[in-house]
């Protein structure tokens, strides 16, 4: 449809294509989604349009009233225009930043580290209090029980629930006597009880994740957005620096 079709008219005042996609942009995308969902596509034309022409009639009444020339609304009038006025500028400073494929290539070559995957584990436990029923787990373990069926009796851990499975997770995450054991493990190894400040773990390792380097082709768009979002920080911090040697600022002392 195009942008500038006028849809509807309230006295001599045009509802055009483009009021509707402003307004339909201008909802946020989960509330949008909740009030969309199952509609047909006509309704909501016609809702929308409906909730355009309130807001005409509303805003013809109000200049009807002289609101816009009361003090109060001159103040408000002042302050959206400042900050639409600032957000506008921060758009025009940063629209023009976007890093070459130099300035990639060297962004990439310093921080290659932090686009590699480090190695990880998906591992399950069974966290009990005390040692005697770490014991009798194991126990049972060598009998030929099912560990996701003693975790979900046993566990003190929430993820009992899920059969004792954490999920993935990678170096730090864990304590460090629960992290030390899990490392060392093979795939499908159950471990001895591994005590920490939380108890004892009974410990089974799923899954080993290899650490994995990538190459710059392979995550080039990571790193642009990554080193434009720097650029567009420096840009911002520049020109509020050069701001504040070109204008007079006074900071009062603010008593608490």
């Amino acid at each position: 449809m195009e942008n500038n079709k006028v849809l509807a008219r309230v006295n001599n005042n045009e509802i055009t294509q483009q009021d509707y996609d402003a307004f339909m942009s201008s909802i946020p995308l989960q509330i949008k989604a909740q009030v969309l969902k199952g509609q047909p596509e006509n309704k909501i034309i016609k809702e929308i349009l409906n909730e355009l022409i309130y807001k005409e009639l509303l805003y013809i009444d109000a200049k009807e009233k002289g609101y816009h020339e009361e003090e109060a609304f001159q103040r408000m009038l002042k302050q959206s225009e400042s900050s639409l006025l600032t957000t506008y500028a921060i758009g025009k400073l940063l629209e023009e930043v976007a890093p070459t494929d130099r300035e990639v290539e060297a962004y990439y070559n310093a921080n290659a580290e932090r686009y590699d995957d480090e190695e990880r584990v998906e591992a399950s436990h069974i966290l009990v209090a005390d040692e005697e029923t770490a014991d009798e787990v194991i126990r049972k373990l060598d009998e030929g029980e099912q560990f996701e069926d003693l975790a979900m009796e046993y566990s003190e851990c929430p993820s009992k629930n899920n059969g004792g499975n954490l999920g993935i997770f990678g170096h730090g995450d864990m304590v460090k006597p629960f992290e030390d054991a899990v490392f060392a493990m093979n795939e499908d190894e159950i471990s001895a009880p591994v005590k920490t400040d939380f108890g004892y773990h009974i410990i089974k390792l799923n899954k080993k994740i290899a650490a994995k380097k990538y190459t710059l082709s392979e995550v080039r768009d990571k790193v642009y957005e990554d080193l434009k979002k720097y650029k567009e920080q420096m840009a911002y911090t520049n020109k509020i620096e050069e701001l504040y040697k070109k204008h007079t600022v006074e900071i009062n002392d603010v008593e608490e």
